[in-house]
């Protein structure tokens, strides 16, 4: 991975995480890591927690930051938060995937949250 590449995904990381904060998300964790993958951010949202993928961009010429969740992304991410409720013993806790997109502009970043993004998939 470039050291460009590293760097727009850490800016996006930050900005999402204090876009969801500002929001009132509870950040538990970021860059949880496994033997299976790496989850961006980890965070409850009242009595809900959240697996959150950041997708971030400098331009559109690879697509819409969403487009790059893909079925296989989600299927990843579903093992991941799998294993972090096990890990956790919260069996019975009620789970949820968001997505953030960042577009990162010269003036300013936009950023755009999608709620319940995707299912787990098993």
């Amino acid at each position: 991975m470039t050291r460009e590449r590293i760097s727009t995904g850490k800016l996006g990381e930050d900005i999402a995480a204090e876009h969801l904060a500002g929001m009132g998300y509870d950040i538990l964790e970021r860059n949880f890591r496994c033997p299976l993958g790496e989850i961006d951010i980890v965070a409850r949202d009242h009595d809900t927690l959240v697996f959150v993928e950041v997708r971030s961009r400098r331009t559109d010429s690879y697509g819409s930051p969403l487009e790059s969740v893909g079925f296989a992304k989600q299927k990843k991410l579903s093992l991941v938060a799998a294993y972090y409720l096990n890990r956790h013993g919260l069996h019975e806790i009620k789970a949820r995937f968001d997505v953030v997109a960042v577009k990162l502009r010269p003036a300013r970043p936009e950023v755009e949250l999608v709620r319940d993004a995707f299912d787990l998939i098993a």
